[in-house]
């Protein structure tokens, strides 16, 4: 081997080595199409439990210093919200969506399978528009129902970030929350930031 592939094979080694040390988390680049940052979820979104203008759109608008529109209405199913997908998401030039959806379903008894069908729809139709989708994964202790392994796989089909078990270290907590279901103003202000360590890159 000649003395110039020796010294090129060792500065790629030495960088590889460099990247796996450094930059393997860094999220690949996207092109992103629309303006607006959208929340669309239910009572978590709307923000239930906390005081107006304290939901987690609202403190995560104040974090990023943009405008975050709150699509959240209370109650809402995976099947509602499919329903209303195109008047409040599709139609107002999404670029980056962040859901809490699938509480409700899993509270109601909704089966899984049809649960993650609507989100899988819901994922798809927003991708189409050429925005990027976060998901805030729901975990409820000793009431899951294989809910938890369902957002990983969805995240992993579809290319969507994950948040995994977006009230971790929040539910239980009774200075965070206002009821059992529902974080007050402070554990929203821990939800808005967990989504915005996941979009900070792609704002």
């Amino acid at each position: 081997m000649s003395l110039y592939l020796f010294r090129f094979f060792a500065v790629l080694l030495s960088t590889c080595f460099f990247l796996g040390l450094t930059g393997c988390n860094l999220p690949e680049p996207v092109t992103l199409s629309g303006v607006n940052i959208i929340c669309f979820g239910d009572s978590l979104t709307f923000g239930t439990g906390a005081p107006p203008g304290q939901s987690y759109p609202a403190c995560l608008s104040e974090v990023i210093g943009q405008p975050v529109i709150n699509a959240g209405i209370p109650g809402d199913t995976t099947a509602r919200a499919l329903l209303r997908l195109e008047r409040d998401v599709l139609s107002r030039s999404p670029r980056l969506v962040l859901i809490t959806l699938g509480g409700n379903d899993l509270k109601n008894g909704v089966d899984k399978k049809i649960a993650f069908k609507n989100l899988r729809e819901i994922v798809a139709a927003i991708q189409g528009e050429g925005a990027l989708v976060v998901i805030g994964g729901i975990k409820l202790l000793f009431w899951d129902r294989g809910y938890d392994e369902e957002y990983e796989q969805l995240a992993d089909d579809t290319g969507a970030l994950l948040v995994p078990d977006i009230l971790g270290g929040i539910m239980g907590n009774q200075k965070l929350m206002h009821d059992t279901i529902h974080p007050n103003a402070a554990g929203y202000k821990i939800m808005a930031d967990k989504f915005y360590q996941a979009i900070k890159t792609y704002l």
